[in-house]
This record gives structure tokens, C-alpha cells and sequence, in this order.
């Protein structure tokens, strides 16, 4: 049932989903505790900060949400498109993302705003660039979306509607990706600290040369 979903959008989804876990638990283990993947819980943690005076916790606030929308426009300026495509630019993209996390560490070290800031605009780059795919929504760096997928397909299960089996075993892979980036990170964060985002930044950086090539070898019409 559903749409036809090809291997690279399987694969991709659940790589990108480990990315993103393995970078939000070292911004909740090691950057002033804030997710960096999404802004939910950073635009609650800004109203509080407003309501409670304390402007310099606001202005750092803010300028987590910029950076992130700032890493979505550069996306949506390279990409231009709202639905995922074999052939569109996505290795640049990555490679994008990928050297900003690799810039992250050191920055982390040495100015962990600046840090935190480079990690929050790499994931606002992965998540414009991965929208939607047939009409599904995919996103890859929070999982309200996915999580109220299963929903949804649980509920039309119980009526005995039918279920878009696809659509949920691709929510569930993101998931299920995304836990285990989580649970990785922070068991290396242990033993590495900001330096476990190395190995986020060196998926995407092989995943963005591998797609480049792979797009030139084999052009697309956009």
C-alpha cells in the first residue's frame, strides 16, 4: 500500500535520522542542555527567558532559532525544491552540513555559542533539504511528525481503514534511527565529549561526496 519508496530514500532517512540524534544529544549533554535539531523546546525556553527578564539567555535563544532558519534558506537556495528528487543538489548540501559540524568542535571548545550555533545551522540545512517525498512528510531531525504518523496508522487500523503500510515503516525508521544516533552520541559524549561530532561530520560529508559523484556520473533533469 502507498507510494513506491526507492532504497535511496530508505537509506537516507535512517542515516540522517542517526545524524541528527547524535547531534542533539551533544547539544542536550554538553550545550547549555538545548536541543539543537529542532526549535520547540528552544522557542518555549526563549518566551520563559523574555517573562523572566534575563536577556542575555534570550539573545543566545535567538540566535539559535536564526541560525537554524539561516541553515534552512541556505538549503532551500540550493536545492530549490519541496519535494525529494534523485538529481537535485543535495551532495552539496551535505557537504555543507558535513563542514559545519566538523567547524563545530573546535568552536564548541573554544567558543561554545559560536559552536552551537554552527551545529544548529548544519541541522536546519539537513532538515529543509529532506521535506517531503510523494506526498509524505520526511523530516529527519525531531519526531513529532513521525510519531503522529504511527498514530494515525494506528487509528485506522482499529477502524479497519486501510493502512498506508510505507508511509508508517518509513516514520518508524526515522525513529528508530534517530534513537540510536541518540543513544550513540551520548554514550560517546562520554568518552569524547564535542568530539563525538566528528563522526556525524564525516557521514555527511561522505554521504554529500558520494551522492556528487554519483549525480555527475549519472545526470538528472531537474
Amino acid at each position: 500500500m502507498g507510494v513506491h519508496l526507492p532504497k535511496w530514500v530508505w537509506v537516507g532517512g535512517g542515516v540522517l535520522a542517526c545524524v541528527a540524534g547524535m547531534v542533539n544529544a551533544a547539544g542536550v549533554l554538553g550545550f547549555e542542555h538545548q536541543a539543537l535539531t529542532h526549535l520547540t523546546g528552544t522557542t518555549t525556553s526563549l518566551g520563559a527567558a523574555l517573562a523572566q527578564g534575563r536577556a542575555l539567555a534570550a539573545l543566545q535563544l535567538s540566535a539559535i532559532a536564526v541560525a537554524y532558519v539561516a541553515g534552512a534558506a541556505l538549503s532551500g537556495l540550493i536545492v530549490q525544491g519541496r519535494s525529494l528528487r534523485l538529481g537535485r543538489r543535495y551532495g552539496a548540501v551535505l557537504s555543507i552540513e558535513s563542514a559545519l559540524l566538523f567547524a563545530s568542535v573546535p568552536l564548541l571548545h573554544r567558543q561554545p555559542m559560536l559552536g552551537g550555533l554552527s551545529a544548529a545551522m548544519a541541522m536546519g540545512l539537513q532538515n529543509a533539504m529532506a521535506t517531503t517525498f510523494s506526498g509524505s512528510v520526511l523530516r529527519t531531525t525531531h519526531l513529532t511528525g513521525m510519531f503522529t504518523d504511527l498514530g494515525i496508522g494506528l487509528g485506522h487500523a482499529v477502524r479497519g481503514r486501510d493502512v498506508p503500510r510505507r508511509r508508517i515503516l518509513l516514520s518508524a525508521l526515522v525513529i528508530c534511527g534517530f534513537l540510536a544516533g541518540a543513544l550513540l552520541g551520548a554514550l560517546l559524549y562520554q568518552h569524547w565529549g564535542a568530539r563525538m561530532l566528528y563522526l556525524p561530520a564525516a557521514l555527511t560529508g561522505i554521504a554529500g561526496g558520494g551522492y556528487a559523484i554519483y549525480r555527475q556520473l549519472r545526470p538528472w533533469r531537474e
